[in-house]
């Protein structure tokens, strides 16, 4: 039983990522982006920004608690907010036809975009870490340091398993584009969307019951 309950944290992690994240969605930035590069180039662009958003991912898990501390934000407020932003970014998606994440226009003058503006605020934008910092104050919340532990590993996995699936779309990005088209990638996106709003109700009602639980 405890196995499954910690095994929880590495499933609603990962649906939680994905849909926030929609690997998919990221297809036209990063072809546009590296567009004109050579493939060893794009390769290694799409290598270091899952890296990246992987490492932006974590540090954020393991640092968002300590962050709230600092500023005396509370889990519930935290938890709340963010589910603002994850619905709002949901809504957009589902009835605005916009994606999570969403990067600026970037002038291609350089040529090394992996950090910027794939990683972060492509993949690994505000959306993303206040998922992810949701997560880290339900892992606070656990009674046993043990329990704390495996939580925070399985969430990590779920973190390492998300930047994979981001490399595998940008690493194959050309191949994708043309079995999607922009059909397909539009009608992924209203699901994500639909998908985002649910998760971000459900951070409400758990924002709600760690305020009525401390007052």
């Amino acid at each position: 039983m405890l196995e499954a309950i910690h095994f929880q944290y590495f499933l609603g992690g990962l649906v939680s990522l994905l849909v926030i994240t929609n690997p998919l969605s990221k297809l036209p930035l990063f072809v546009s982006l590296t567009q004109g590069m050579s493939e060893e180039r794009r390769h290694q662009q799409a290598n270091w920004a899952a890296i990246y958003a992987g490492i932006i991912m974590g540090v954020s898990l393991l640092g968002g608690n300590m962050l709230l501390a600092f500023f005396g934000i509370s889990y519930g407020a935290m938890r709340i907010s963010g589910s603002f932003v994850v619905a709002a970014i949901g809504y957009q998606m589902l009835f605005g036809g916009a994606s999570p994440n969403k990067a600026p226009i970037v002038r291609r003058d350089k040529d090394d975009y992996a950090f910027f503006p794939i990683a972060m605020p492509g993949i690994a934008g505000p959306g993303t870490i206040a998922v992810v910092i949701g997560f880290s104050t339900e892992i606070a919340e656990l009674a046993d340091y043990l329990d704390i532990a495996i939580a925070i590993g399985w969430t990590l996995l779920a973190i390492v398993c998300t930047a994979i699936a981001s490399w595998f779309v940008m690493r194959y990005s050309d191949l994708l584009t043309r079995r999607l088209g922009p059909s397909g990638t539009l009608v992924l996106g209203k699901l994500m969307g639909f998908l985002l709003i649910c998760i971000g109700v459900q951070f409400i009602g758990s924002g709600i019951r760690t305020f009525m639980a401390g007052s």
